[in-house]
C-alpha cells in the first residue's frame, strides 16, 4: 500500500528549505571577499610583475611606457577592462585604499592583511612618483583610449598606442593633480607606522603636486583631451579641497585646514549638498573628513565653518538613508543605491565605504545625525552600508554575487580583455586586434580566466542584469569600483562573527609574513630626543625560514647634541652592524667614531633576523 505525505508536511519542508537558503544568502564571509579584492588589483597591474604575483594568467606588460617621451612610466594599474592608465580614477582608487589602511589599520592587522593592502597602495604610489619628475609636471595618462577600445587584446600583446600625456604650467589639471596629491598624502599616513622614510617621500610629492594643482588651475580634460570621452571631470574645486584636507590630516599643518576654510564657499565645500561620492565628486568625502576634525575637538577657531561642512556631511548620510525630506538617493526595488546606468555599482561601493567611515567617526564621538525625517544612529548608518555590501555579495533579487569569484554564482562573461582571452602560458601566439574580437570577445563560452575580486558594473534600475561581454555598462569592472570595498569588507569582517581573527589558510589567503617593505616602526619612550626611521630593505629564505634585513636610521630631532646614547633591544635574535655592543645584554651604543649626534644628524645601523622585528628602547643619553 502506497503512502502519501500530508500537504502540511510538504509546506513545512519547503519553508524549512527556504529559511536555510535565506540564511545562506544573509551570511557572508567578508574576509573571503576581501581576499578577492586584492587579487583584482594584482590582475590590473601594469609593468614588470613581482615574483609574489598570485594571478598567474597575467604577465609583464607596458614595459616601455613613457620611454618614447623620455620618461619612465612603467607600472601603475590598468583602469578597467581596457589597458589605459587613466590618472584620475587610479589616484582616487589609491586614496580609497589608503583611507581604509589608515582608519581600519587594526582590522587589517588582525586579518593579517596589512601587507596586502600596502602592496596594493605602493604599486600605485610608486607609479605616481614616476609621473612627477619635476615640481610642476605630472604625467596623467598612458595609452590612447580610442585606439585601445578598437582592439581586444591581452595586455601582454598590446599593439595600440602607448602615448603618454602630461600636465604642466601651460597645460594644467587641478582635478587630476589634486586627487593625486590626496592619494599620496593619504598613502603617507598608511605607510608612516611601517616605513617612515617612504612615508616622508610620499608627503614631499603630495605637497608639491598640491601646490602645482592650486597655482596652475584648470580642468585636466582641457589639457588631456584624449580622456574626455572616458572620464569627463565636472570640476576641480572639490579635488583642491580634497587634497588640502588630506594634507592637513597627514601633516597637521594649519595652512591646509585654513585653505579648506577660506575656500569653503568659493569652492562649494559648504555650499554643495551631494548625493554621490565618486572618482569625479569628492565633496561628501571632504565634508566627512572635516567633520572628523570637528568631532575630535580639533576645529579651534574654524569651528563655525566646520559645522557647515558637517551639515553637508549629514545631508549625504540622510539622503542615503532615505530620510532627507524627499531629496534622497535613488534606490532600486531590491535596495541598491542607483546613481547612473553606466557602471552603477562603483557608486554603491563608494557610498558604502564613506558611510562605514562616517558611522565609525560618529560612534567614537558618541554622536547621531538629525535628519529631516528623524534621528539616525551610527549603527543604522553602518547597517545601511552593510546592506549595499550584502547586495553586492548576493543578497539581491538575482541571488547573484556581483563580486567575481565570490560565492556560488557570479558573472562569467566579464567585459575584460585579459580575463576573456586564454593566457600566454596556454596560448603562446600573440592575439591581434581583430582576432581578439572575432575569436574571444564574441565567444559564447565563459571567460577562460576568473578575475577574482572584480566588481562588475551591476544591474540596472530595476535590478535586472545581463551577463554578456557586449553589455559593458553592466559587466565591466573598474579600479574605482573595487577599491572602496576593501575597507568595507575589512570592517564588516571585524564586526561580524569573525571578531577580527585571522582567516585560515586558503588558495587566496596564504598566511602573511612581514612584508619586505613594511615592518611596523619600533615605538620609543615619550619625549626622547631621537626618532627611528625603520624599513626592511631585502628578504630571503633559507629552507622554511625567512630572513629580513632591517635598516634603521636614528635621527636627532632635538635642538641639542646628544651623547652617551644607549639603546636596548627586545626580541633581537640576529646579527647587528653599525652600533657598538656594551657589557649589558642586548644593549648597544653609538660607534666610537660618533661621539655625539648633532641636531638633525643621523646614524644608520642594520640587523638581520627571521620572524618579527626587534623592539628598540632608549635606555639612556645625555
Amino acid at each position: 500500500m502506497a503512502t502519501s505525505t500530508p500537504s502540511h508536511a510538504i509546506l513545512v519542508l519547503l519553508l524549512g528549505l527556504a529559511s536555510v537558503r535565506a540564511a545562506a544568502v544573509d551570511s557572508f564571509d567578508y574576509g573571503a571577499a576581501l581576499d578577492k579584492t586584492f587579487l583584482f588589483f594584482e590582475a590590473q597591474r601594469s609593468g614588470k610583475l613581482p615574483s609574489t604575483q598570485r594571478v598567474k594568467w597575467r604577465g609583464n606588460s607596458g614595459l616601455g611606457d613613457g620611454f618614447p617621451q623620455g620618461v619612465n612610466l612603467v607600472g601603475g594599474y590598468y583602469d578597467a577592462g581596457d589597458h589605459v592608465k587613466f590618472g584620475l580614477p587610479m589616484a582616487f582608487s589609491v586614496t580609497m585604499l589608503s583611507w581604509a589602511a589608515v582608519d581600519f589599520k587594526e582590522d587589517f592587522m588582525k586579518l593579517n592583511q596589512m601587507g596586502q593592502i600596502l602592496e596594493a597602495i605602493k604599486w600605485g604610489t610608486d607609479y605616481f612618483i614616476k609621473c612627477h619628475p619635476q615640481q610642476n609636471v605630472l604625467w596623467g595618462q598612458v595609452g590612447d583610449g580610442a585606439s585601445d577600445h578598437y582592439c581586444w587584446q591581452r595586455a601582454e600583446d598590446m599593439t595600440t598606442s602607448r602615448t603618454a600625456y602630461k600636465l604642466d604650467a601651460e597645460h594644467p589639471g587641478s582635478d587630476l593633480a589634486g586627487e593625486t596629491a590626496a592619494a599620496l598624502a593619504a598613502a603617507s599616513l598608511a605607510f608612516k607606522p611601517f616605513d617612515s622614510a617612504y612615508s616622508r617621500l610620499l608627503l614631499v610629492h603630495a605637497k608639491q603636486i598640491f601646490s602645482f594643482a592650486d597655482t596652475f588651475r584648470g580642468l585636466f580634460i582641457d589639457s588631456i583631451g584624449n580622456a574626455k570621452q572616458f572620464y569627463t571631470s565636472s570640476g576641480y574645486h572639490d579635488e583642491l579641497l580634497w587634497g588640502a584636507t588630506w594634507l592637513h590630516r597627514a601633516t597637521n599643518d594649519e595652512y591646509y585646514l585654513k585653505y579648506a576654510v577660506d575656500n569653503c564657499a568659493a569652492f562649494g565645500g559648504t555650499g554643495w549638498a551631494v548625493k554621490e561620492f565618486s572618482w569625479d565628486n569628492k565633496y561628501a568625502g571632504v565634508q566627512i573628513l572635516l567633520t572628523k576634525v570637528l568631532l575630535e575637538g580639533g576645529a579651534g577657531k574654524y569651528a563655525a565653518t566646520l559645522q557647515q561642512y558637517q551639515a553637508k556631511a549629514d545631508y549625504f548620510a540622510c539622503a542615503c538613508m532615505q530620510k532627507n525630506d524627499g531629496y534622497n538617493v535613488k534606490m532600486t526595488p531590491g535596495g541598491l543605491i542607483y546613481v547612473r546606468e553606466w557602471n552603477n555599482m562603483q557608486y554603491s561601493a563608494s557610498a558604502s565605504f564613506l558611510l562605514t567611515i562616517y558611522s565609525d567617526y560618529l560612534t567614537k564621538a558618541k554622536k547621531s545625525v538629525q535628519c529631516p525625517d528623524g534621528l539616525i544612529q551610527p549603527q543604522q548608518i553602518l547597517n545601511f552600508a552593510k546592506s549595499q555590501a550584502d547586495y553586492i555579495l548576493g543578497k539581491n533579487p538575482k541571488s547573484l554575487s556581483y563580486l567575481v569569484g565570490y560565492g556560488q554564482s557570479y558573472p562569467l562573461h566579464v567585459h575584460h580583455r585579459g580575463a576573456s582571452i586564454a593566457p600566454v602560458s596556454l596560448l603562446h601566439s600573440s592575439v591581434g586586434c581583430v582576432e581578439g574580437f572575432e575569436t574571444w570577445y564574441k565567444r559564447y563560452q565563459a571567460n577562460p580566466n576568473i578575475i577574482h575580486g572584480a566588481l562588475v558594473g551591476g544591474p540596472n534600475a530595476n535590478d535586472e542584469f545581463t551577463d554578456d561581454r557586449s553589455v559593458y555598462e553592466q559587466t565591466e569592472p573598474t579600479l574605482s569600483g573595487t577599491a572602496p570595498l576593501v575597507g568595507v569588507f575589512s570592517r564588516l569582517h571585524t564586526l561580524s562573527a569573525g571578531h577580527g581573527q585571522p582567516r585560515p589558510s586558503s588558495p587566496y589567503n596564504k598566511p602573511q609574513v612581514p612584508s619586505p617593505h613594511y615592518a611596523p616602526a619600533s615605538p620609543s619612550k615619550a619625549a626622547v630626543p631621537v626618532e627611528f626611521l625603520h624599513s626592511i630593505t631585502s628578504s630571503w629564505s633559507v629552507g622554511a625560514e625567512k630572513y629580513y634585513r632591517h635598516k634603521v636610521v636614528i635621527k636627532n630631532i632635538s635642538k641639542k647634541p646628544i651623547g652617551g646614547l644607549k639603546l636596548q633591544f627586545e626580541g633581537l635574535t640576529g646579527s647587528l652592524w653599525g652600533l657598538a655592543p656594551t657589557q649589558a645584554k642586548n644593549t648597544y651604543e653609538l660607534p666610537q667614531w660618533i661621539k655625539t649626534l648633532q641636531p638633525n644628524s643621523e646614524c644608520t645601523f642594520v640587523y638581520i633576523q627571521g620572524g618579527a622585528q626587534a623592539k628598540i628602547l632608549v635606555q639612556s643619553y645625555h
